[in-house]
């Protein structure tokens, strides 16, 4: 399964931790993300991640690309709801995309528990025929 990664700013710290305990089940998928989430997912779990631009620099465009395409399984964004920023309206256009595509998306940790272990148990497989 391909697995997108967004972090904020404030949340990249709970991304690499998330990794860090699931690193085995995400060692069996191709995982994307943004520049900086996947450089510092790479350095504390040593899996490996295909790296777009940073997010305000055209990432999450970029990974919009790859939802629209129908070429990602699963998208983890872990946000920061409180704090807005300017280029959250491009944030919002992936978020969009998900659900037009039937991507199943967490925004947040609970989420993403759910989602990883759907997807190591199988449940997801069904996105397999869907491409």
């Amino acid at each position: 399964m391909n697995i997108g990664l967004i972090a904020h700013d404030s949340k990249k710290a709970l991304m690499q931790n998330f990794c860090i305990a699931y690193r085995g089940i995400l060692s069996k998928h191709s995982l994307y993300a943004t520049g900086t989430t996947g450089r510092l997912i790479e350095e504390v779990t040593n899996l490996k991640v295909h790296k777009y631009l940073a997010g305000p620099l055209g990432g999450k465009q970029q990974l919009g690309a790859q939802i629209a395409q129908n070429d990602i399984d699963a998208l983890i964004f872990l946000r920061e709801p409180s704090n807005p920023k300017p280029h959250d309206p491009d944030l919002n256009d992936v978020i969009r995309m998900c659900d037009t595509y039937n991507i199943p998306l967490a925004t947040n940790l609970a989420t993403a528990e759910i989602i990883i272990l759907a997807i190591d148990r199988g449940d997801l497989d069904w996105r397999e025929m869907y491409r």
